[in-house]
């Protein structure tokens, strides 16, 4: 097989709340995405913060392993950008190209390598028409006959970040569900109408990517990988361990078995996307990465690859230094401080955190040891760390996450609190916001 030309599109704090993942938010182009390719309803990010997330994927490390444990604009960084997907698709003969976000590097692509950053405005349908002019472009190349190179593409757009547009006529907030952490009220209604809103620019702008790759006459030899960081920007949810804030959604299609409107429900997580290119393009694994590849799910010979899941938080805009660990039937979370409150500077501001503020939600004090039985309890809402029935649950997933923890070196077993690199720029925990002055690590 040649190897295909990889487009890969990510959005910002989108979650799974899309059609695909039978929300009642209308995104026709990613349905249709999904219908023609791949989705794993059970995919997560191995950090629900911006950089870290995207630094798992795109070096197939856990976020402490790739050296990224906080938000690359607030001065944290990979530990060896030579380990970025990139570099290794570029040995395997791809020129690499990158439109909109990255958000792993503070100083900009150039840092990273790519290829060719092409220029754009930063609104969805700029990101999108720039990767539409790169596509005629490569389609031209090839017709012209010196397009034997394949291409990485990278679009990324800042929808679904904060701040969300009003929503529109299709966004009536009297007929909107707040997600599921929240209560029923016309402060989250309306707030959830506003996701659907910048939701709805979102699948446009991926909808323009899409149709431009098709009428390039490159569909059918590209493969397309859509996701996003992490869980979206509501309290309770973005920055949180819970699946809340680490469910993504994952839509594949093309080469390899990714397609024929598959629907698989195994276990898997970002850190198996890096590892599951290298097998289908038929390179050599490095021996960094911590991920494992897709491809035996989507060619039915495996069930499942993982028996467990992690996720983790250092820093994002305050020090909040938590793991997790996921199975099938149970969740476990650590706390690694000993605070009396919650971390408010990681929760961006929206009327849905100032209903919960205004009920006492800063006085709530968060819970060292978290335990979810997620069949009877998949909102993760009942903690049972303290049932003697979960004692042997407890121990068990306290050793999982332990085992990976010392397997992976994490900086938290060297002593707390781990240290931010000097110049990176930090909330102080007992804030309100992330907007509030920052401290500048000296």
């Amino acid at each position: 097989m040649d190897r295909p030309n990889i487009l890969y599109m990510h959005s910002h704090d989108t979650g799974r709340y899309v059609q695909p993942y039978g929300y009642a938010i209308p995104t026709p182009n990613l349905q249709a995405l999904a219908e023609q390719g791949t989705l794993f309803r059970k995919c997560f990010c191995a950090g629900p913060t911006c950089s870290p997330s995207r630094a798992a994927l795109l070096t197939g490390q856990n976020c402490h392993s790739a050296g990224m444990i906080g938000l690359a604009h607030r001065g944290f960084s990979l530990q060896d950008y030579s380990r970025h997907l990139i570099h290794t698709l570029r040995k395997a003969g791809y020129k690499t190209a990158l439109a909109g976000v990255q958000h792993v590097d503070r100083h900009g692509a150039e840092r990273i390598g790519y290829d060719e950053i092409l220029p754009q405005t930063g609104t969805a349908a700029g990101v999108a028409a720039a990767a539409e002019q790169y596509l005629r472009a490569a389609a031209k190349e090839r017709a012209d006959g010196g397009g034997a190179q394949p291409f990485f593409l990278s679009v990324g757009f800042v929808r679904t970040h904060r701040v969300y547009p009003e929503p529109g006529p299709r966004e009536d907030a009297r007929y909107c569900l707040p997600p599921a952490p929240l209560p029923d009220t016309p402060e989250t209604r309306h707030d959830m109408a506003c996701f659907k809103a910048a939701a709805r620019e979102l699948d446009m702008g991926m909808g323009q990517v899409l149709d431009a790759l098709r009428n390039a006459g490159l569909e059918g030899d590209t493969l397309v990988i859509c996701t996003t960081d992490h869980g979206i920007a509501f309290p309770l949810m973005k920055c949180n361990l819970t699946d809340h804030g680490t469910g993504v959604m994952l839509i594949v299609r093309g080469p390899g078995g990714f397609d024929g409107g598959k629907v698989c429900d195994a276990m898997v997580s970002h850190v198996d996307v890096y590892p599951t290119l290298c097998d289908l393009l038929g390179v050599d694994r490095p021996a960094w990465l911590e991920g494992e590849s897709l491809l035996p799910l989507v060619r039915g010979e495996a069930e499942e690859i993982h028996d467990e899941i992690f996720s983790e938080v250092t820093y994002h805009a305050a020090y909040e230094p938590m793991r997790a660990v996921r199975t099938r039937r149970h969740k476990y979370i650590r706390r690694y401080d000993d605070r009396g409150r919650p971390i408010l500077p990681n929760c961006d501001g929206s009327v849905s955190k100032d209903l919960l503020l205004e009920h006492g939600w800063a006085e709530r004090a968060p819970q060292p040891e978290q335990l979810y039985d997620l069949v009877f309890d998949p909102n993760e809402s009942c903690n049972v760390a303290a049932d003697p029935a979960y004692a042997d649950v407890l121990a068990e997933m306290r050793s999982r996450l332990d085992a990976w923890m010392e397997r992976t070196d994490d900086p938290l077993l060297g002593g707390l609190p781990v240290p931010a690199p000097s110049g990176a720029k930090v909330n102080d925990p007992d804030g309100l916001s992330p907007n509030e002055p920052v401290r500048t690590v000296p």
